[in-house]
């Protein structure tokens, strides 16, 4: 996989809910650290994402913002 994107990392995926358009995909990415997505039900079926697949998460954001207690 070729991509310009440069945040991306590499995980399996723990958890996917299936709905009746979209699918929330849960990808731990090591650490304890879990990433959730959510993506059209077509997309994961043409994917084959599928539970224990490893899988690449590709973060795209115009920002990133931070909070404190």
């Amino acid at each position: 996989m070729a991509i310009s994107a440069r945040n991306t990392l590499s995980g399996t995926v723990k958890e996917i809910k299936r709905g009746m358009v979209t699918a929330t995909v849960k990808v731990d990415i090591g650490g304890g650290n879990v990433i959730t997505s959510s993506i059209t039900l077509e997309a994961a079926e043409e994917l084959g994402v599928a539970e224990g697949k490893p899988i690449n998460v590709v973060i795209k954001a115009s920002d990133v913002m931070l909070a404190t207690d």
